[in-house]
């Protein structure tokens, strides 16, 4: 089953490599007979879905996570292989999303207004008021 990222890549599924072992999470005796940890692999420098600009930004972005020009997600959550390989896809989906989406704008720095700025204060003022009378009273 091929993986749909956004409408401007598909990863067909013979890009994908899946590898499975025994879990530790959930399961019981279950966990020590059957391989429901799921291991998949997409080799980003290799692959030919990516155009040459798509192929540059996740290098770039995700140099951390590569290893090799190939990017991996485990998913140990569940008994159930195939559920495991369902949230892997959606792990791997959402890391290539998030990598491939715009970089957001820029903030640019603004100044208090005046009246916030005056509320501020008054409410300092407030508050410093408020504690002056939890004082004791000073003996003069």
């Amino acid at each position: 089953m091929d993986l749909e990222v956004s409408p401007a890549l598909t990863i067909p599924a013979s890009e994908l490599r899946w590898r499975f072992s025994r879990s530790s999470g959930p399961g019981g005796q279950h966990v020590n007979t059957s391989d429901s940890r799921v291991e998949l692999s997409w080799n980003v420098k290799n692959s030919a879905a990516l155009s040459d600009d798509q192929r540059m930004i996740l290098v770039t972005r995700l140099a951390r996570r590569l290893i090799a020009g190939v990017v991996t997600v485990t998913a140990s959550e569940q008994r159930s292989q195939l559920r495991n390989r369902e949230i892997a896809l959606a792990k791997l989906s959402d890391i290539l999303a998030s990598a491939l989406a715009p970089e957001a704008a820029p903030r640019r720095a603004t100044r208090p207004t005046r009246g916030s700025n005056r509320r501020r204060l008054a409410a300092k003022e407030q508050r410093s008021a408020t504690k002056q009378q939890r004082r004791r009273p000073t003996l003069e």
